[in-house]
């Protein structure tokens, strides 16, 4: 790596809710290096206010500001780590690239009238500014309305990254993230890049686990393992019309929340919460695997990256519904799982302070590629 390569930091709290991945990474002539890793879980009530705030309730403004300067002071406390952890300070950090957690997701909604088609929203709970001054670093932030503004969805964001550090000249290559949702990132052997939301991904496991068992996530998928898929609710539930819409789409927990799984069990009274655990487990199995058998089919290799990764039973599963795909996490190309969105948003900011763009239009939908994000100087 090149001795004058800056070093940035990235920060990602996703989907899944369970706290804060940082990577201090460099980008340098020879690519990616990532020289640390640190993460910092979500205080329980936190991460319960970051929840409750997916849906409508009572005094939301008020509380998503707050909770949006909890979350920056979280992500302060992950920046020190990792300058601590490689003894460096803040001037020695070109920036912080910070995503901030999505609590609203509707892009291409509501606004629209004859003739102006609609914008729709995505909102991010964050402080930069606050972070800025926690840190003294240079932090960059809402990366995701420049795209909206220029009509496109606005996720997903990692495939462009996913095509500078996965990407395989001659060779396709299909990269799966599974976090609270799933997102597909096809790469094509000439540079083509197709990149679009799957559907569920741990976050419906997660909340059913967390609710019969007590824990946060199903370690391993050991509980799913210990269940039996139902075919009736695994057919209904792979009904979801979302699933059939074609890219380029996104969703959130906006749709796939326990709202939208209360509904469907209860036409299916009696299942073993065991049982249901496993259903879900398929489901984003199933759903996964339809997307790259739909759009991905040439590419001889899924790599599977985020927090989904680590299930041993999910990663089990997309195996079998993928016959003749070799089925690896991220960490066979260097990356590992957990590393993989939190250095994508370094990239992010890298790409935001060089006014290089950062989106693809063939991934988003927009008008054309956009330089994103919003810079907060030190």
């Amino acid at each position: 790596m090149d001795a004058a390569a800056p070093r940035y930091i990235g920060l990602m709290s996703g989907t899944s809710l369970d706290g804060v991945d940082g990577v201090l990474a460099r980008f340098g002539a020879d690519g990616l290096r990532v020289e640390q890793h640190a993460f910092a879980p979500f205080p329980a009530a936190l991460r319960a206010e970051l929840l409750a705030l997916n849906t409508p309730g009572d005094n939301e403004l008020h509380r998503a500001a707050l909770a949006a300067n909890g979350l920056a002071r979280l992500y302060a406390q992950v920046v020190q780590a990792l300058l601590t952890q490689a003894g460096l300070a803040a001037q020695d950090i070109a920036a912080v690239g910070a995503h901030g957690q999505t609590v609203r997701h509707r892009p291409l909604e509501f606004d629209g009238e004859p003739g102006v088609p609609a914008v729709g929203y995505t909102l991010q709970l964050n402080n930069p500014a606050l972070l800025a001054e926690l840190t003294g670093i240079t932090v960059v932030a809402d990366f995701r309305s420049r795209d909206l503004a220029a009509g496109g969805q606005g996720a997903p964001l990692v495939p462009a990254f996913h095509h500078e550090v996965f990407g395989q000249a001659g060779q396709p290559v299909c990269v799966l993230n599974v976090g609270g949702i799933s997102n597909l990132s096809v790469l094509g052997p000439q540079g083509a890049v197709l990149g679009f939301d799957c559907g569920p991904g741990n976050a419906l496991m997660d909340h059913w686990c967390q609710q019969h068992t007590g824990q946060p996530f199903d370690r391993d998928g050991a509980w799913a393992a210990s269940g039996r898929v139902a075919p009736p609710l695994l057919a209904e539930l792979m009904a979801e019309p979302y699933l059939a819409k074609a890219p380029p789409k996104s969703t959130g927990r906006d749709l796939f929340n326990p709202d939208w799984l209360a509904a469907r069990l209860d036409a299916h009274p009696g299942l073993a919460p065991a049982d249901v655990q496993a259903t879900l487990t398929e489901f984003t199995a199933s759903a996964c695997a339809l997307c790259v058998q739909q759009h991905g089919s040439a590419s001889p290799r899924l790599v599977v990256c985020g927090g989904g990764a680590l299930n041993a039973h999910l990663m089990h599963r997309l195996s079998e519904r993928l016959p003749g795909l070799r089925v690896d996490t991220s960490e066979a190309l260097g990356l590992p799982p957990l590393q993989v969105e939190a250095a994508a948003f370094a990239w992010l900011a890298h790409k935001a302070l060089q006014r290089e763009t950062g989106s693809l239009s063939s991934v988003t939908g927009a008008r054309g590629a956009r330089v994103l994000g919003a810079i907060y100087p030190r």
